[in-house]
């Protein structure tokens, strides 16, 4: 499992599912295409579970932000013999309103890393491992990168010339001089339907720009807050965007399952639904710091998955952010948890019970 602290972790979203990535850049946990489908890197869990990092060889100090006005992670190495800086963020693709963001993205991971001062040899290690875990998928290298193969799903990852691809997992160094830039794409591809090209890089530039430029301009018409700790309510107003799944409207309560109340406790649930309660909050706090366009998305979801003819029948307090009401939970007994916090689950038993909080 990975050794970082639950905290160590930062936000990446699309509006359809979420990733997670650690102060020394590994992106130790990431689903497609859904919020709450399977995770094809689940290193918070478990090590072998997968994982995606990208960081110098060596020891670095490292400062991370998010590049102002949007949900793209910059970190910041600082080695004895250079600086190099990484830029990570979730494709939102193409859209034409900023009340829609992410309504076309095309379910990709994109990543640059460039050097910006001295030389730096850095290291890429790519170890999907998609359906929680159980699956370890076979890797074809095509022109453009390397296809992964293995369940449901297919993952394109799209990379410059790759000089190690092992039986389990795809890695190599790259010697970085002051000025040059590399980025990195991995997108999934459901099983059943034609398989995207890789990006070039050309193509990788334009899509991380584009979704920093999609997600400031969201922040410009939706964040008017005047008021105390700006930067950081209109950060909030963002990361509650984030939480969003833009299909339906519903918000999700986190992005995660199992990370534990207690370490070595056993209080460890899938949050990755909709509750009635905290979206309602979310939706009060996005009145604050964003605007009320998305409680109309959000009601529309609720209207529709509460929607029951049957006499008597009581409104649910979650559901799916498909608007699924059957939320069966169970245990993955594989995965050894986030420092070893058993058992780790799927689904949540809270969707038959009353609560009237």
């Amino acid at each position: 499992m990975t050794a970082a602290r639950i905290e160590d972790h930062a936000l990446l979203s699309d509006r359809h599912s979420a990733a997670l990535v650690t102060s020394d850049g590994t992106v130790d946990w990431l689903c497609f295409p859904r919020f709450d489908s399977p995770s094809v890197f689940g290193a918070i869990l478990d090590e072998e579970a997968g994982s995606w990092s990208i960081r110098p060889i060596g020891q670095a100090e490292i400062q991370r932000q998010y590049v102002h006005g949007s949900m793209a992670l910059r970190t910041t190495f600082r080695t004895a013999d250079g600086t190099v800086e990484l830029i990570d963020a979730m494709a939102l693709g193409p859209s034409s309103d900023p009340h829609r963001i992410g309504e076309h993205a095309p379910h990709s991971l994109v990543r640059r890393v460039r050097c910006l001062q001295g030389r730096v040899r850095v290291e890429m290690r790519y170890r999907p491992r998609p359906e929680y875990g159980l699956i370890s998928p076979r890797h074809t290298t095509i022109d453009g990168g390397v296809v992964s193969s293995g369940g449901s799903a297919r993952f394109v990852l799209s990379a410059p010339e790759l000089d190690v691809t092992a039986a389990d997992e795809v890695r190599t160094t790259m010697a970085l001089r002051d000025g040059d830039v590399l980025h990195f794409a991995m997108r999934h591809a459901p099983l059943g339907v034609p398989l995207p090209p890789p990006y070039g890089q050309c193509d990788i530039a334009e899509e991380l720009e584009g979704t920093i430029a999609d997600w400031r301009a969201w922040s410009s018409i939706h964040q008017q807050y005047q008021g105390p700790w700006g930067d950081l309510v209109c950060h909030s107003g963002r990361v509650l965007q984030a939480l969003s799944y833009q299909p339906t409207g519903a918000i999700v309560a986190a992005a995660t399952t199992s990370l534990p109340e207690a370490v070595g406790g056993e209080r460890n649930w899938d949050y990755r639904y909709s509750w009635l309660r905290d979206a309602s909050l979310t939706m009060e706090a996005l009145w604050v710091a964003a605007c009320p366009d998305e409680a109309h998305e959000f009601f529309d979801f609720v209207t529709t998955a509460a929607a029951d003819t049957r006499t008597g029948s009581a409104l649910q307090i979650v559901f799916g952010v498909g608007g699924e009401r059957d939320l069966s939970e169970r245990e993955l007994p594989h995965l050894s948890g986030w420092r070893a916090s058993r058992p780790v689950r799927v689904g949540n038993g809270a969707w038959t019970q009353t609560q009237l909080d």
